[in-house]
C-alpha cells in the first residue's frame, strides 16, 4: 500500500494494489466496499484472466482470491447483494453468486452462448438484471436472485446498463445504444417507454438514478450534467461542466464524477447549487477516441479504429480486446463511493498498469 497527498487539494490517496497486472474496482455504479468499509473487492488479472479478489482497508494485506478457473469473469460485472454476504458476477454466458466468507459459488442463471453485461440488483435484493445478446437478439435478462422466474426482454438495439429503480423495483431503466438513449420497462417486459427523445448529436451518456430521489441524472457529453424528473420527464441542468462517469450518493444530494477533455480530476458536484468540489487528480490516461467528439460513435468511427489497428499490426480493436473508440475501460477512473460516503474508489494507470486507489474525502 502506497500513500500520498494530492498536490492540489491535499487529499490523502492510497494506492492499494501493485504489480505488473491490471487491477480495478467494479463498475462505478456499484460500491466496491463491504459494509463497514474495512474491506473491499476488486477485479484483477494477476493470474492471467479477470478474477474477483478482496483485501482489507486501508492496509491492503492479505489479498484474497474469490473466483477461480481458466475462464475469467466479466471484469465490471461484480455487484454486492444487500445482504452484504454475496457478490454476483458474470462468466461465460451465466450469472453466478459467491459467498465472500465461504467462497461457495452457485449459478443463478445461464444462457449458453450469450453475451451478458454487468449486473444490477434491486434495492430489496430480490431481483437481478443484466443486458444481454442471445442468438443475435439484444435485450435484458431479468429474474429472481434465487434463480427462479428468469426471462429475456427483447429490444431492437444494443442494450447497456439496465438498473432497477431504487424506490419502485418493478421498473428497470436502461440505455439503448445509440440514440435515443434513456428508456424504461417493467421487469416482466411491459410498459416499454422512451424517457427522452433525442438524436445522435445529443451525446447522452452514463445515466443513472439520482439516489433516493428516483429521478435520473445524466451527462450530455461534454457540456453539462442534467436531471430528468421520473414523473414529469422535465429536464433541468445541474451544472454546465464536463462531468464524465457519474455516481450519485444515496440521498441524491451529491454526484461524484471524473472528467476528461480536459481532465480536471475527480470531483463532487452539489446537486442543489452546482458547486464543484475538487477531490484529487486521477492520473489516468482516459483512453478512447470517442470522447474527443460530442456525438455518438457511428459506423465510420469503428471502421477507422479497425483500420488503425490493422496498420499497427493488430487485427482489429475487437480481436485485440481493446476498444479504441470508447476506450479500454481500465484506463478510465470510474470513481465510486464507499458505504459511508467518506471515501472514493477509482482506477488509474498513472504508473503504467491500472491499480486500485482510494481517496479520503476531507471533513
Amino acid at each position: 500500500m502506497i500513500e500520498y497527498q494530492d498536490p492540489s487539494t491535499g487529499v490523502l490517496v492510497r494506492q492499494l494494489t501493485t504489480g505488473n497486472h491490471i487491477s480495478h474496482p467494479s463498475y462505478f455504479l456499484q460500491s466496491s466496499f463491504y459494509p463497514g468499509d474495512e474491506q473491499l473487492f476488486f477485479t484483477s488479472y494477476q493470474d492471467g484472466v479477470a478474477q474477483l479478489y478482496d483485501c482489507p482497508y486501508p492496509y491492503a494485506e492479505p489479498v484474497r482470491q474469490l473466483t477461480f478457473g481458466p475462464q475469467g469473469i466479466h471484469p465490471f460485472s461484480p455487484a454486492l447483494h444487500p445482504d452484504g454476504e454475496h457478490i454476483c458476477f458474470v462468466r461465460a454466458g451465466a450469472i453466478f453468486k459467491v459467498n465472500r466468507h465461504t467462497l461457495h459459488t452457485a449459478e443463478i442463471t445461464r444462457r449458453d452462448g450469450a453475451s451478458i453485461g454487468e449486473c444490477s440488483i434491486s434495492a430489496d435484493g430480490q431481483w437481478l438484471t443484466a443486458a444481454a445478446k442471445i442468438d443475435g437478439q439484444n435485450g435484458i435478462l431479468a429474474g429472481r436472485w434465487d434463480g427462479s422466474g428468469w426471462h429475456f426482454i427483447e429490444y431492437p438495439r444494443t442494450v447497456i446498463h439496465p438498473q432497477f429503480h431504487p424506490l419502485e423495483p418493478e421498473w428497470i431503466e436502461f440505455s439503448g445504444d445509440p440514440a435515443p438513449r434513456m428508456h424504461r420497462v417493467r421487469r416482466y417486459g411491459t410498459g416499454l417507454e422512451c424517457l427522452h427523445h433525442h438524436d445522435n448529436n445529443e451525446f447522452v451518456v452514463h445515466e443513472t438514478f439520482l439516489g433516493q430521489t428516483g429521478d435520473i441524472v445524466f451527462t450530455v457529453w461534454p457540456f453539462s450534467l442534467r436531471r430528468l424528473n421520473w414523473q414529469t420527464r422535465e429536464i433541468t441542468t445541474i451544472v454546465d461542466h464536463n462531468c464524465w462517469h457519474i455516481a450519485p450518493n444515496r440521498v441524491g444530494t451529491q454526484v461524484l464524477c471524473d472528467t476528461n477533455h480536459p481532465d480536471r480530476g475527480i470531483e463532487i458536484v452539489d446537486v442543489a447549487t452546482g458547486h464543484i468540489q475538487p477531490l484529487c487528480a486521477s492520473g489516468a490516461s482516459n483512453g478512447g477516441s470517442q470522447w474527443l467528439t460530442s456525438r455518438y460513435a457511428v459506423k465510420e468511427d469503428f471502421e477507422a479504429a479497425r483500420s488503425a489497428a490493422k496498420s499497427s499490426g493488430t487485427l482489429s480493436w475487437m480481436e485485440a480486446g481493446t476498444d479504441t473508440v470508447y476506450g479500454p475501460q481500465w484506463t478510465h477512473p470510474h470513481p465510486s463511493w464507499s458505504r459511508d460516503e467518506r471515501k472514493v474508489a477509482f482506477a488509474s494507470d498513472r504508473t503504467g498498469k491500472t491499480q486500485v486507489y482510494i481517496a479520503e474525502i476531507p471533513e
